[in-house]
């Protein structure tokens, strides 16, 4: 499997334990792999905790922007 999606096992091992610092680019590729790729538009449908997420950063307001190199010149 860790051939097929050019990458490393224990990046496959990791991918299956549910670690989340595996980038979305491997899960897609591993669910190729297996003929699931159309599937991967199903991982976010009814994401409830995601939106929720999403609805309390909206209530927070914006925050300032930060002084960067640009500014300093």
């Amino acid at each position: 499997m860790a051939a097929r999606c050019l990458v490393s096992r224990p990046t496959i091992a990791r991918l299956e334990r549910g670690d989340t610092r595996v980038s979305i680019a491997i899960l897609a590729s591993y669910l190729e792999v297996l003929g699931l790729a159309p599937d991967l538009d199903s991982i976010a449908d009814n994401d409830e905790a995601g939106e929720g997420i999403a609805d309390e950063r909206l209530g927070q307001g914006r925050r300032k922007p930060t002084r960067g190199l640009a500014d300093e010149i």
